[in-house]
């Protein structure tokens, strides 16, 4: 009998094997999956132009070049400029997108909050029906008078319906007798709200936190919108975006007889472009990625 049992637990243990290296097998290949696409952006942008178009992309530069680095960084002050502003919004906005965010969200499942209905029928009903482009730019711009502002580009972003429903979701799970407790205790909401609810709501505080984040670090669009081109430090994604479009109309223009047309780095100035734009987010995701899993993983469950 005893033998049997042993067998059992060998088999057993054999099979756990198994199935955990199995597991980390597939893993570990969709992990190499997702990281050819980089690798192929990564390789392209020290890739020469000529080899480019004789052969195509490759993980491997054939002929190792960093011309497209050297037209981005051409001007080395805007760049940083970019960068400055780009961060400079993205901190804020997170910061202040953050804490609104999060008390609204509280707020909005709070059982005593008498208004919380009719509240968060407005918020759902902007996923549905929005007011389009022309009355935003003519608020944006004509009403609130924030052309040539880096606050048009900032305000849009602070608060998204998604992310007000998923802080909701999450605090849901906070149990309301903490509330009630406190406010035995003396406590006012906003103390409440800030000693209590937000320590105990990291997970999806670094959650939407990241959402916000990339958020902004990516926005061009109404920068393009409500930014001119007099102003001498635009956000880094419409920095680079022009740089790709000039290289582009000198490649396709009379002004280029000079310049071989195949020496233009215009492919491998994209993916430089790419790698310039996501290399800090690429190192900030790791500081994050176990709260990231976390306040997804909540959510999914408690909603």
């Amino acid at each position: 009998m005893q033998g049997e049992v042993v067998r059992k637990s060998i088999r057993s243990d054999a099979t756990s094997l198994f199935v955990r290296g199995f597991g980390y097998a597939f893993i570990g290949l969709f992990s190499f999956c997702c990281l050819i696409p980089f690798l192929l952006v990564l390789g392209t942008s020290f890739t020469k132009e000529s080899e480019i178009v004789k052969h195509g992309f490759n993980l491997w530069p054939k002929v190792f070049s960093t011309f497209a680095y050297k037209i981005v960084f051409e001007n080395p002050g805007l760049i940083i400029g970019s960068y400055a502003v780009t961060v400079g919004i993205t901190v804020v906005g997170t910061v202040l997108g953050l804490f609104l965010v999060a008390m609204t969200g509280y707020a909005l499942q709070r059982p005593d909050f008498q208004q919380r209905n009719t509240i968060s029928f407005f918020i759902y009903f902007t996923t549905l029906f929005s007011g389009g482009l022309v009355p935003f730019y003519l608020l944006i711009k004509q009403y609130l008078g924030l052309g040539d502002n880096y606050l048009a580009v900032l305000l849009p972003g602070l608060m998204s319906p998604f992310l007000i429903i998923m802080m909701k979701s999450f605090t849901k799970s906070i149990p309301h007798a903490i509330t009630e407790s406190a406010k035995i205790d003396g406590a006012g909401d906003f103390t409440i709200f800030v000693r209590l609810i937000l320590p105990m709501a990291t997970p999806a505080l670094a959650t939407i936190g990241l959402f916000i984040a990339l958020g902004y670090w990516n926005e061009w669009y109404n920068a393009m919108l409500f930014l001119s081109a007099d102003m001498k430090y635009r956000p880094l994604q419409l920095f680079l975006y022009g740089v790709i479009t000039s290289a582009d109309f000198i490649k396709n223009s009379s002004a280029s007889s000079n310049v071989p047309l195949r020496d233009v780095p215009l492919e491998s100035m994209k993916m430089a472009t790419a790698i310039v734009a996501t290399g800090p987010v690429i190192l900030f995701y790791p500081f994050v990625q176990r709260y990231f899993i976390q306040g997804i993983t909540v959510g999914a469950v408690k909603g």
